[in-house]
């Protein structure tokens, strides 16, 4: 390969030292003199109008491009799409890659493959071995999905699951995990969202049935909002409202004073008449009671006089038996 180049080389130097060149080159306006690095540009060490760089300072590869039935060299510091680099101590060289592959590394290497083969061990093939599957977004052969996966770009990790299942971090699982819950319309483990609130608000004035006056003890309340709702597996909200007892400054309203006066006295009366008619009640019901007592005293006594005269009118029948004998006649011996 340097031989042809080296031949090519030649033939172009005596093309242009016998003016064989009809024309010169459009994209050259200066004829520059073979082996003379001064005037050529796009890091060419030297160059011709017809050729364009026929060698390129150091670490820079010689890249030819076709035009028509004639090929012009350009320094380039890395190889294009579809060559790779080759080094040698004389010049830095593109090689055109095998048909199969869209870049490689060298021609035993490929690095990727044309549309409709697929890369394997740095191979480009038609099709992939039995132990894998065929990607065509990535135009390789990669290992096959899961068993619980639907789908999958790589080993191991899936894009989605098989129903009934969900989707996390290219894992399917039958449960979420600890601090995930299912999102049934996507198929995926959500991250539960907590409730999340912000500081007490002011306490509200004391008062009680929206007045701030009249009554002895009255109620304060304040709140707070809710700052992150939570999903539905997520804490729930604590309390946002709240109250406690207090008392009020003016237990008299403005304009109350006698009418509010002339008020307790009548609830005050109210109250002693309830206590009076109570105590009379209880007094009746202790009467009662007492003579029942009475009753029950004086039934005990009657019954004890009526045995004891039971008791004596027979034993008075006892002795006129003794007395008396069964003939009828004298007393008994």
């Amino acid at each position: 390969m340097q031989l042809q180049l080296i031949s090519f080389v030649l033939i172009l130097t005596c093309m242009e030292y016998t003016d064989c060149q009809q024309q010169p080159s459009r994209h050259r306006q200066n004829k520059q003199i073979p082996g003379v690095s001064s005037g050529c540009q796009g890091g060419c060490l030297t160059c011709s109008d017809y050729n364009g760089c026929l060698s390129c300072k150091p670490r820079l590869f010689i890249f030819l491009e076709r035009n028509g039935m004639r090929q012009i060299g350009v320094c380039l510091p890395s190889c294009p799409s579809g060559f790779y680099g080759t080094r040698s101590p004389d010049r830095n060289t593109c090689t055109k890659c095998r048909p199969e592959c869209d870049s490689c590394f060298n021609k035993n290497l490929c690095m990727r493959c044309r549309a409709g083969y697929y890369l394997h061990l740095g191979k480009c093939q038609e099709s992939c071995p039995e132990s894998l599957v065929c990607s065509d977004t990535q135009r390789e052969c990669v290992p096959k999905c899961p068993a619980d996966c639907d789908a999958c770009l790589i080993n191991d990790t899936c894009t989605r699951c098989r129903p009934g299942l969900y989707l996390l971090l290219g894992k399917c699982h039958h449960v979420c995990p600890d601090e995930f819950e299912p999102n049934d319309k996507l198929m995926e483990c959500s991250l539960q969202v907590h409730c999340e609130v912000g500081e007490w608000g002011e306490w509200s004035p004391c008062s009680r049935s929206g007045k701030t006056c009249g009554f002895k003890w009255g109620e304060e309340t304040r709140t707070r909002e809710v700052v992150q709702f939570p999903s539905a597996y997520g804490k729930p909200c604590p309390p946002i409202w709240e109250k406690k007892e207090c008392v009020l400054k003016r237990r008299r309203c403005p304009g109350q004073g006698k009418g509010r006066k002339g008020e307790r006295r009548g609830e005050r009366r109210n109250r002693d008449n309830r206590r009076d008619k109570d105590s009379q009640g209880e007094g009746r019901r202790e009467r009662k009671k007492d003579r029942e007592r009475e009753r029950g005293e004086t039934g005990d006594r009657e019954d004890s006089e009526n045995r004891n005269k039971t008791e004596q009118r027979r034993r008075r029948g006892q002795n006129r038996d003794l007395v008396v004998s069964p003939e009828g006649g004298g007393p008994e011996q």
